[in-house]
């Protein structure tokens, strides 16, 4: 029964969202091997390097911004192939793809990237949590105060709760280790290519347009796994969670941040996202949530709470799937 239960891949991803939360990304490793993301960074920022060429007509930048992606999602899921075929003969097998898939979870490295925000208002104040926020935001940490550092840190778990945790468990529900690794491939490629500048526009819109696809559907299903968060969390508001999300969800920039962001700030009593500053530049969104813009260091706690029992509800939900399909 136990065997039957780890060998499905329901199975496999709950052993793989144990493996995360608990041991996440030991630096022993990871300091001296290359992160597999990273080494999706590098062969993006090498063909980049080559075919993004200001130059070329901008039809051309967007046929060579597809063939990019589709060389990139094709070398992916070739590599997740030869994993899987690599571990399925051998004995325990499964365990062995269950920390492959691991890797690709951020569930235990967000929470410590997050917590170390609010870890780093009571060791050094407003200068060290700005140090601390410049690690997992792309914003001007000068140029934000306190409420602004402590809206970017909750924005962070919400928002990377999708594409970091919901979306790789769902490509790797639907696809294995192939669509584990494309997915991952796909939203480094989004992050690094995938912007509206001049830069990027048209060579990136194909990373962009495609990761906007991909994660539709998680985007969504996360919001409800913080609608099941709240419903347990002491303090949290379930009904002005799914309240917010279906009203201010829509209008995010993003297709797909407003859902998860929506729903926190609900959940919370917050307001999230609204007018931001990237690199000199003010990027003007819609407030998510109707509660108070002021949030502060105990609101980054709070928000990390619904972060966990929303990566535990995740949990349950694969667990019961593979209790289903033993």
């Amino acid at each position: 029964m136990a065997e039957a239960f780890f060998t499905g891949a329901s199975g496999i991803l709950c052993l793989a969202l144990l493996l995360d939360a608990l041991v996440g990304d030991p630096p022993r490793i990871w300091n001296r091997l290359p992160h597999p993301v990273v080494l999706f960074g590098r062969a993006i920022g090498w063909g980049e390097e080559r075919l993004n060429d200001a130059a070329q007509s901008e039809a051309e930048r967007r046929r060579r911004g597809v063939f990019l992606v589709a060389l990139l999602l094709s070398g992916a899921a070739f590599a997740g192939w030869l994993l899987h075929r690599a571990v399925a003969g051998l004995p325990y097998g499964w365990l062995l793809e269950a920390a492959i898939a691991s890797v690709f979870l951020a569930q235990r490295s967000l929470y410590d990237h997050v917590r170390a925000v609010a870890i780093g208002f009571g060791e050094d104040g407003l200068a060290g949590a700005r140090r601390a926020v410049s690690m997992i935001v792309g914003r001007d940490p000068e140029r934000l105060d306190e409420a602004g550092v402590c809206r970017a840190a909750i924005e962070t778990a919400a928002e990377n709760f999708s594409d970091g945790v919901v979306a790789p468990a769902f490509w790797y529900l639907l696809a294995g280790l192939p669509g584990l690794l494309a997915y991952k491939a796909l939203n480094t490629a989004d992050s690094m290519i995938g912007h509206r500048n001049a830069r990027y526009r048209d060579f990136g819109r194909a990373a962009a347009r495609l990761d906007d696809l991909a994660n539709f559907l998680p985007a969504r299903l996360s919001a409800a796994l913080f609608w099941a968060a709240s419903l347990v969390l002491t303090g949290a508001d379930p009904a002005e969670s799914y309240k917010a999300t279906l009203r201010d969800a829509g209008k995010h920039r993003s297709p797909n941040a407003g859902w998860p962001e929506a729903a926190v700030a609900g959940a919370l009593g917050l307001r999230l996202a609204g007018a931001r500053i990237y690199g000199g530049e003010t990027v003007e969104d819609a407030w998510m949530g109707d509660g108070r813009s002021e949030a502060n260091p105990d609101d980054i706690l709070r928000a990390l709470s619904l972060f966990r029992h929303a990566c535990l509800a995740l949990l349950l939900a694969v667990a019961l799937s593979a209790l289903l399909l033993v």
